[in-house]
């Protein structure tokens, strides 16, 4: 995953809708896609990876399953040739291209569509990074688009090679759940780092003074602004595939997409409850600062109080009056500075009679 960088759209401007016009990030894969195809049944398992969509062959009704996966989305022509395949819309392509695309799930007579994000939290740079995943279920298939080459999904890759198992023995509706599952699991962790990394933060913050803390908290709080954008309609596309009416998802998958949602929920309250914890940490760091500052005027206006006596005594023997009674006593000098020394002394132990020293 690379780090978020600016997403320019003046490329599509003018164009019709269902133009197939890269949308991303600059140094996202733009050749040959990696195209992974994993079919399987009760008993049968095989994995092959081809070099190029031509590669691909229309997908027959069959009771076996097929799971195609296809890292790197940056070249639009080979989304173009993967429509013309598998008779994707062109608007459902379009969306594939860009990557900044927000969370959502469509239906369509022959297949749902789903867009996620996956994220990792960076801790040296107190970044967030994100990539975008594409999923296509049909009646037998199911094809994910990934932005970059490499992916979290080979637990689950693993799971389908034991025979007989819950994978093997479903549909492609509960390999998609399981992928989606697998996403938002990841927010979990992704959560925790950034709980860990607040933790640090606020340490730093009560061992003392750093003007450097203030630009991490704010690092910290764009990217949780940023988390929250993205994570928000997760919520909703869960919610709609849950009550979706298509027999593409099964009455036996609800269950397992409820228990997506129940954590999305969870994943909702965390994230807003570090955000108070952030709020937190900045109002405690702004207090430390603010109560450094009272303390340099504190000693500086103790500074200047004991001066300004001494200051007036200076004024008043600084004013050229040829007679003033002191100039011609030869003791005038040190008695002068002899009171000025009391008075200062005299001050100091006011001042920390009362406590303000």
């Amino acid at each position: 995953m690379e780090p978020p960088r600016p997403i320019k759209r003046s490329e599509k401007a003018g164009l019709p809708p269902g133009s197939l016009v890269y949308v991303g990030r600059a140094k996202a894969v733009s050749g040959p896609p990696r195209i992974t195809v994993i079919e399987y049944g009760p008993d049968h398992f095989a994995e092959q990876t081809l070099q190029a969509v031509t590669d691909l062959h229309p997908l027959k009704p069959t009771p076996m399953v097929t799971w195609i996966n296809v890292d790197g989305v940056a070249n639009p022509q080979i989304l173009k040739a993967f429509g013309e395949t598998f008779s994707l819309h062109p608007l459902l392509l379009e969306d594939i291209l860009n990557t900044d695309q927000r969370p959502k799930c469509e239906f369509t007579e022959t297949n749902i569509y789903a867009i996620l994000k996956m994220f990792e939290f960076d801790t040296v740079k107190q970044q967030i990074l994100t990539e975008q995943v594409s999923l296509v279920v049909g009646e037998n298939y199911l094809i994910t688009f990934l932005e970059e080459v490499g992916d979290e999904f080979d637990a689950i890759r693993e799971r389908l090679h034991i025979n007989h198992s819950k994978f093997r023995t479903s549909g492609p509706d509960y390999l998609a759940y399981s992928l989606i599952d697998t996403v938002v699991d990841r927010y979990f962790i992704v959560l925790e780092t950034m709980g860990e990394a607040l933790d640090i933060l606020e340490a730093q913050i009560e061992s003392g003074y750093d003007p450097k803390l203030l630009k991490r908290i704010h690092r910290i709080k764009r990217e949780m602004i940023f988390l929250r954008k993205y994570i928000w309609p997760v919520r909703e596309v869960v919610t709609t595939l849950q009550h979706a009416d298509t027999p593409l998802l099964p009455d036996v998958i609800r269950p397992y997409l409820r228990d997506v949602y129940e954590h999305t929920i969870q994943v909702m309250d965390t994230l807003d409850t570090y955000r108070d914890l952030l709020a937190g940490i900045q109002d405690l760091y702004l207090s430390i600062a603010s109560n450094r500052l009272n303390e340099i005027m504190k000693i500086l206006t103790i500074i200047s109080t004991i001066f300004i006596p001494l200051t007036f005594i200076t004024g008043v023997y600084g004013m050229n009056f040829l007679y003033m009674p002191e100039l011609s006593w030869r003791w005038g000098y040190f008695t002068v500075w002899l009171v000025m020394l009391l008075i200062a002394g005299g001050m100091i132990l006011f001042v920390r009679r009362k406590q303000w020293l």
